[in-house]
């Protein structure tokens, strides 16, 4: 047996937001990051919604990116002091993430961060509180997963916590707000998208009611994603739309390798001054993992078909040249949007460069431990192919240097 899980409601199209002017409740918290959401009036107006629905309104803004255990715990604090029944989260995945764990905490204060991140372990929720979700940014898709990624600074590790309990109950994805997505953003959001999608169309978790939703993301992205970047505001909406369909398709697929990875390595290098940004991550190593998973027999066969849809093989070719093409294709679409091919040309400022911010010396010596904590990222048992200790280690290594995968 397999379950499909989205959110209750799902508002989309230019104006949704006004959406939260429905909402039934006495008490709402906002939970908001760095200051865009506000800089560009959506905070105001989402605040004034549920005030015109007649309820008080708290703000817990300053969420970072990346969000800690430490602000989790905070926000869920400020929860338990307000008591709202709605928890109203706005702006890109790590406002979304944090208030989806904080959530958790309001209900159960007893329960440990461990305990929240046993796969599919949380107990009911919505005991005291329904949730919102608000996306600013296309990529994450956070507004309709069962998926949060919580940051642990002092062991240099991000931890998914996955579970259905976590969906939203509303998902707003108004593409107004992701209009004032700066150039970067657009280009790491959407590498994100689109790993979403091709992870969740090879998972082996994959059905018939999240196929269609991954390959049509997977071609909205290929058409928008590049014209997005470039200023196109009319592919910037929809592309808002493409990394929901992703997130629809992840959420019940489930993920692989490529999010294990980015994971695990996302804060391992912190001490150096800089984090590989998760969407950058992402958009390195999945030509990577392809390349490693289409030994695979199952996966190479449904790369093909993903190929088959995007057109840019003769659909004749062997599954083989297919793959060969989706990977070349998914290279290019990283110079394009100014994404560095591995993690010794990543520099502190995510662009290309000949020296990156990971020396060599530390990765070699921490790359045994990351190796073992991505092969028990909760992604990896959904990957088509099970890296052994010694295969991921290899396999990290070619994210390292860019070098091909031949085992």
């Amino acid at each position: 047996m397999a379950r499909f899980t989205l959110p209750r409601d799902l508002y989309h199209g230019k104006g949704s937001l006004e959406a939260l002017k429905s909402f039934k409740g006495k008490k709402a918290i906002i939970c908001v990051g760095g200051g865009s959401m506000k800089k560009f009036g959506f905070l105001d107006r989402a605040e004034a919604y549920l005030r015109e629905a007649g309820m008080e309104v708290r703000l817990f803004e300053g969420i970072e990116p990346d969000p800690s255990v430490e602000t989790v715990m905070k926000g869920a604090q400020e929860m338990i002091e307000f008591q709202p029944d709605w928890i109203v989260a706005i702006g890109g995945g790590s406002p979304i993430d944090a208030a989806k764990a904080m959530w958790i905490k309001y209900e159960y204060p007893e329960i440990t961060f461990e305990e929240m991140c046993k796969v599919f372990g949380i107990p009911p929720l919505r005991r005291k509180a329904q949730f919102c979700a608000v996306s600013s940014t296309s990529g994450t898709a956070t507004e309709v997963t069962a998926f949060s990624i919580i940051t642990d600074y002092a062991k240099g590790i991000k931890y998914p916590i996955a579970d259905f309990e976590i969906t939203p109950d509303v998902a707003i994805v108004d593409p107004e707000l992701a209009e004032t997505m700066p150039k970067k953003l657009v280009a790491h959001t959407g590498m994100d998208a689109i790993t979403h999608a091709v992870e969740a169309y090879v998972s082996t978790a994959n059905s018939n009611y999240t196929d269609p939703l991954a390959i049509h993301s997977i071609e909205m992205i290929m058409n928008d994603l590049v014209p997005s970047y470039n200023g196109d505001m009319a592919a910037r909406d929809r592309m808002h739309d493409a990394q929901c369909l992703a997130g629809m398709a992840f959420s019940n697929a489930l993920l692989g390798i490529v999010h294990s990875m980015a994971h695990k390595t996302g804060a391992a290098f912190a001490d150096f001054g800089a984090h590989i940004i998760h969407g950058a991550a992402n958009a390195m190593y999945l030509p990577k993992v392809i390349a490693f998973n289409a030994k695979d027999e199952a996966a190479k066969k449904r790369y093909g078909v993903i190929v088959d849809y995007m057109g840019i093989c003769d659909k004749n070719e062997s599954d083989s040249k297919k793959v060969e093409a989706l990977i070349a294709y998914l290279r290019k679409m990283n110079d394009d949007l100014n994404i560095p091919h591995c993690i010794r040309n990543y520099g502190a400022d995510s662009y290309p460069t000949e020296n990156g911010f990971v020396p060599e010396d530390v990765f070699l010596e921490r790359l045994p431990e990351i190796a073992k904590n991505a092969i028990g990222d909760a992604c990896t048992g959904s990957n088509p192919r099970q890296p052994s200790q010694e295969e991921m280690e290899k396999l990290l290594k070619c994210c390292y240097y860019d070098t091909e995968v031949d085992f």
